[in-house]
């Protein structure tokens, strides 16, 4: 997997990730989550997500959480395996891709969208294979993590990452190799 616009740490640019994101204004007065339902494909598709969602969160059995998910439209690899508390995109589950044999820690949160008051954003969640991201993460929508890759505990992944690289922080710093 290959990162375009690299920064001179080998991290992605957030130019990057907001060049993957599809970006529109706030369809009416008010913010942006206002309008939530005509944006995202309406009250039922995300009461069911949302539920199906809870379920997995607390789901001890891997290959079952794994499967609810899979209904839900995520793409997740053979062998990975979601921790307790992590939460999925309830609006765009369908736009996380997630690799072979990976790890995603306790309580992380990866999001498809952002609402702000005068706009709201839209973009894929791509990891890759084999990487391990720590508890209590929270990865931005639009975010390639690359093969290999290892994310620290308690990091804002705003930003894209390069295979095999080890990061973390607040907001993401490199910190090393995995290798």
């Amino acid at each position: 997997m290959h990162l375009t616009n690299e920064r001179a740490d080998g991290l992605g640019t957030s130019a990057a990730r907001k060049a993957r994101l599809r970006i529109g204004p706030s369809p009416g007065p008010h913010n942006a989550l206002w309008y939530w339902p005509q944006l995202t494909g309406g009250y039922l598709r995300v009461a069911y997500n949302a539920i199906f969602i809870q379920v997995a969160r607390y789901v001890p059995f891997i290959p079952l959480k794994n499967a609810i998910y899979r209904a839900l439209g995520t793409r997740i690899g053979r062998h990975t395996s979601v921790a307790l508390m992590v939460m999925l995109d309830i609006f765009f589950p369908h736009d996380v891709t997630i690799g072979d044999d990976c790890v995603i820690g306790y309580n992380s949160t990866i999001l498809c969208h952002e609402f702000t008051r005068g706009e709201w954003r839209r973009g894929p969640v791509t990891i890759g294979h084999g990487v391990t991201i720590g508890a209590n993460c929270t990865i931005l929508p639009g975010v390639v993590i690359g093969d290999g890759a290892t994310i620290s505990a308690m990091s804002l992944v705003n930003r894209d990452v390069p295979p095999g690289a080890f990061v973390g922080g607040v907001p993401i710093r490199r910190i090393g190799n995995t290798q």
